[in-house]
C-alpha cells in the first residue's frame, strides 16, 4: 500500500513537478495526499490544484511566531494522514520541536553535494572554490540547516564555462531525477535509517543505485 506524503514548498514547484508525476505512476510507493504553501501566490499550488491534489496555505506572516506557525502546519499533516514530509523549495527554517516531531520522515533536496557547500548560493561558491564535480543530495531533515542522513545524491560535471544560472540548470535536471527515486525508496522500506546512517534494507539485494552521475549507470 503507498504511503501518505505532503509536500511544502514556497515558490514554482519544479522538484513538486516531479514529484507529482513520479507518485502518479501505476507501481508508485506514495501517493500525495497535500501540498502546503506559506505563500499563497506559489505557483506550486497551481501545479498541485492541477494533478487533483488537495492544497492549503499557512502563511508565516500570519502568526506570531514559528511554534505557532508550525503547530498549524503539524495539524494540517495529521489530519491528511500523512507519513512522510518532503520539503521542496520550502524556504522557512524549521524549528527542533518540528523536526522531532516529524523525525526521519521529513525529506529535503539540498543543490550541493552535501556536507560541502550547506546553505545558499551553492553554485556560486561551487565555482568559486573550482570543483570538477557538482549536484544534489536528498537527506532526512535534523535541526542543524542542510545536515542529516543522506538517502541518494547526484552527480553533474562542472563546465569550464559555466556560470551560476548554467550550473544551476544543469543540477536542477538531476534534482528532478534524485528526488522522486530517494522518495521512491524511502517509501517502500528498501532503506534503513541507523542513527546517522542509512543502508539498504536488504543487503543482499540492494537498492537502485544511491548516486546518479553521468558516468555510471543508474
Amino acid at each position: 500500500m503507498s504511503r501518505a506524503v505532503a509536500v511544502l514548498i514556497s515558490g514554482g514547484g519544479s522538484n513538486l513537478q516531479a514529484l507529482i508525476e513520479s507518485c502518479a505512476l501505476p507501481d508508485s510507493a506514495a501517493r500525495i495526499v497535500l501540498v502546503i504553501s506559506n505563500r499563497p501566490d506559489a505557483y506550486g499550488l497551481v501545479r498541485a490544484r492541477e494533478a487533483g491534489i488537495p492544497t492549503a496555505v499557512v502563511d508565516h506572516r500570519k502568526f506570531i511566531d514559528r511554534f505557532d506557525f508550525e503547530s498549524n502546519i503539524d495539524a494540517l499533516l495529521r489530519q491528511a494522514g500523512v507519513e512522510l514530509v518532503c520539503l521542496a523549495g520550502f524556504m522557512r527554517v524549521l524549528t527542533p520541536h518540528f523536526v522531532d516531531a516529524w523525525r526521519d520522515r521529513t525529506l529535503n533536496i539540498h543543490p550541493s553535494l552535501l556536507p560541502a557547500f550547506p546553505g545558499l548560493h551553492t553554485h556560486a561558491r561551487a565555482l568559486d572554490a573550482g570543483v570538477r564535480l557538482a549536484g544534489c543530495t536528498v537527506h532526512l531533515v535534523r535541526s542543524e540547516v542542510d545536515i542529516g542522513p543522506i538517502l541518494m545524491q547526484a552527480a553533474v560535471p562542472v563546465l569550464e564555462d559555466d556560470d551560476d544560472a548554467s550550473l544551476a540548470a544543469r543540477v536542477l535536471e538531476v534534482e528532478h531525477q534524485a528526488y522522486p527515486r530517494a522518495l521512491q525508496l524511502l517509501a517502500r522500506g528498501d532503506l534503513v535509517i541507523e542513527g546517522e546512517q542509512v543502508r539498504p534494507a536488504d543487503p543482499i539485494v540492494p537498492p537502485a543505485r544511491l548516486l546518479l552521475h553521468p558516468l555510471l549507470r543508474s
